[in-house]
């Protein structure tokens, strides 16, 4: 099994450069046969966006940037997969090295800068997995150089839609000059509008997630979220990577390169943000919670701080795939030994506490 093959191909990846080991590791997952994992617990699963979840584990954009690898990635256990982020032309992204292991911090540094090989290849291999099983979505954003960033996501939007379960609108990757301005009201609000009207003309109806940056502040919170409730969007992705550096990181010199900061280290203030937005829209929008997943404890953390869905990588790179079983396997556990037969009503049960974690 792949699970248990990890620790012995951890020292030989982690030899490498963090890219490098990444393209490896796709390679790999591209030549495994077909694999169909075993049946969940019943009680982990999630109904949601029409659909069931066999579990709330899923894999967050920029593991799969091509999806290359998606039903291999279905096989370790995830409960859904979302690949991208994906841009309408071509583009090579930063100059290598772009990625970095932190590794006393169990933490990422990338600033890829959303290095895609476009809109057709992406439309292909998703159009080629049609009526295979398994949840897949995909993370959309716009070229560096588009000279209407909006019409990028609308494109997107319509070539992608018949193809995949929800389309994640991402205007808070930190490694394109400018994308964060998007996430202001006037710009999300009409973003959104076009989003959803390509979605809505398109041969099928996915969902349209937003997924948001960890450092907005709460007053800019107020603004996304009203926005958010207005357009009548089907979930939020909180949050992703972080610009802002820790005082308690531990790889100092590592911590001055620029990009997202990812794992652990992101984990209260990303867990922060989910609280204080569930705490804004309740049960009107489903809350997907990513940043510094990395155990079952960490999980149960995020559900109960409001997320319905969970999404994790950087952990990956330090623990192996093995996680996802070992997440899963805890979060039942907990079920059981509450009495409790669904994750539901654990959903946001804490957010208030949270709200304020350190």
């Amino acid at each position: 099994m792949i699970e248990a093959l990890f620790p012995l191909a951890r020292p030989i990846l982690h030899g490498l450069d963090a890219e490098t080991a990444h393209d490896l590791t796709l390679r790999g997952l591209s030549l495994l046969p077909p694999r169909h994992p075993a049946p969940d617990d019943p009680a982990l699963a999630v109904e949601l966006f029409g659909r069931r979840f066999p579990n709330p584990v899923g894999l967050a954009a920029g593991f799969d940037k091509g999806a290359r690898v998606a039903d291999a990635l279905l096989g370790l256990g995830f409960g859904f997969v979302e690949v991208g982020g994906v841009v309408p032309l071509p583009q090579p992204g930063n100059p290598r090295p772009r990625v970095f292991r932190l590794a006393r911090d169990r933490a990422v540094i990338n600033r890829f800068g959303l290095n895609s090989e476009g809109l057709d290849a992406v439309a292909d291999r998703l159009k080629a997995r049609a009526g295979r099983p398994g949840i897949v979505g995909v993370n959309i954003g716009a070229n560096k150089e588009s000279s209407d960033r909006l019409a990028d996501y609308v494109a997107c939007t319509a070539r992608l839609a018949p193809h995949v379960a929800f389309l994640t609108v991402n205007v808070s990757s930190p490694n394109t000059p400018g994308l964060r301005d998007l996430q202001g009201e006037a710009f999300l609000d009409d973003l959104l509008a076009r989003v959803i009207a390509a979605r809505d003309a398109a041969s099928a109806r996915p969902a349209v997630l937003l997924k948001i940056a960890p450092d907005i502040s709460l007053d800019g919170l107020d603004a996304m979220t009203g926005t958010a409730l207005r357009r009548g969007i089907d979930g939020l992705v909180v949050s992703n990577t972080t610009v802002a550096r820790p005082a308690s990181l531990a790889e100092t010199a590592l911590a001055t390169e620029t990009g997202g900061l990812s794992g652990r280290p992101l984990f209260a203030a990303s867990t922060r943000l989910l609280a204080e937005t569930f705490l804004r829209v309740g049960d009107r929008i489903p809350l997907i919670g990513v940043g510094g997943i990395d155990s079952a404890e960490t999980a149960w953390t995020k559900i109960r701080a409001g997320a319905r869905l969970l999404q994790l990588y950087s952990a990956l790179v330090y623990e192996g795939p093995g996680l996802v079983g070992t997440i899963k396997r805890g979060l039942a556990d907990r079920l059981r030994a509450e009495g409790l037969s669904s994750l539901a009503p654990v959903v946001g049960r804490d957010a208030a506490s949270l709200s304020r974690l350190d």
